[in-house]
């Protein structure tokens, strides 16, 4: 999964185009370090399964 991979993905989630994303255990580094340089980042929701899954959901205001 590259940078551009992983955009599209927020992006999509940010549309409703996605519900959630399962990131593996394998690509969460890398998809946490570019979730982390956007704007909204604090919007995005991670749910950690078991094996090193994570879910990420987009969740406005839901830290509030």
């Amino acid at each position: 999964m590259n940078q551009e991979d992983v955009l599209d993905v927020l992006q999509k989630l940010r549309n409703n185009e996605l519900d959630l994303y399962r990131v593996s255990k394998a690509d969460f580094l890398h998809f946490c370090a570019v979730l982390l340089k956007q704007e909204d980042a604090i919007d995005f929701r991670g749910n950690a399964q078991h094996r090193g899954e994570t879910i990420y959901t987009y969740e406005p205001g839901w830290t509030k």
